[in-house]
């Protein structure tokens, strides 16, 4: 599968008519594999639900070249997911199924394959009847990437896919987003661990609420743009007005 372009035009993200990241402005090529970095509190989160339409930008143009809310796979941060709804291992993973399957229609012999194809590539083969409320951090998140292998989609986001999860399954995860990446998706993911991003990712985008860099990720993490992050963020202005809005800008 080819993955699919998503450009940001001079784009503004508020809550509460404050500035939760603004002006960006750049693209996420086709089939690229990019980490958004930043301290706490950047804007990096904000930025991804705008680019899935979560959040719509007080300004700017979040250009998804036609896609398609199918053709986006979200991973949200583990502390948004709800696990204490009664699914079942294979439910789980099956959502990622459901704008293919509709809501009225059973789960074919075929989709079921697949399901349980993700499953053993995440290394839950047999975990389909467990509770996912059983499951430990590591083998929750297992089953959430499981999810997304169904989904199929041509862009995938995930945001801090690797937080509070042990060693063994980071790598296993790792793994599945290379290969997402070498199938030629386009993958845009929240991490904090710079090592990480410099083994990982060749792409990446840095954050202080404004955009400080974004391009190769050798470039972006220099020592100057990380400590210019480091300096906006320790002077944030939690009261800063809004920026106003030019006329023609609506998302």
């Amino acid at each position: 599968m080819k993955g699919t372009g998503i450009t940001l035009r001079d784009v503004t993200v508020a809550y509460d008519r404050r500035p939760a990241v603004h002006h960006v402005e750049g693209a996420f090529e086709p089939g690229s594999l990019t980490a958004v970095v930043g301290p706490n509190g950047a804007g990096k989160s904000t930025l991804l639900k705008a680019i899935v339409g979560a959040l719509k930008p007080v300004s700017g143009v979040v250009d998804r070249a036609g896609l398609r809310s199918r053709d986006l796979g979200y991973l949200p941060q583990a502390a948004e997911i709800d696990r204490s709804f009664p699914l079942t291992v294979a439910d789980t993973v099956l959502l990622g199924a459901w704008r293919r399957t509709g809501a009225l229609r059973g789960v074919d012999q075929a989709t079921g394959k697949q399901a349980r194809e993700a499953l053993s590539a995440v290394g839950l083969e047999g975990f389909g009847r467990r509770a996912v409320g059983a499951l430990s951090a590591g083998q929750f998140q297992r089953v959430l990437f499981a999810r997304l292998l169904l989904q199929d989609a041509a862009v995938i986001l995930l945001d801090e896919p690797f937080t509070a999860i042990d060693a063994r399954t980071t790598r296993d995860l790792l793994d599945l987003v290379h290969r997402w990446h070498n199938e030629g998706r386009t993958v845009i993911t929240v991490l904090h661990d710079f090592e990480q991003v410099r083994a990982h990712c060749p792409q990446a985008l840095l954050l202080a609420r404004e955009q400080i860099a974004w391009g190769n990720t050798d470039t972006v993490l220099a020592p100057a743009n990380l400590l210019r992050a480091r300096a906006m963020a320790e002077n944030w202005d939690e009261n800063a007005a809004i920026c106003e809005q030019p006329a023609g800008t609506a998302a």
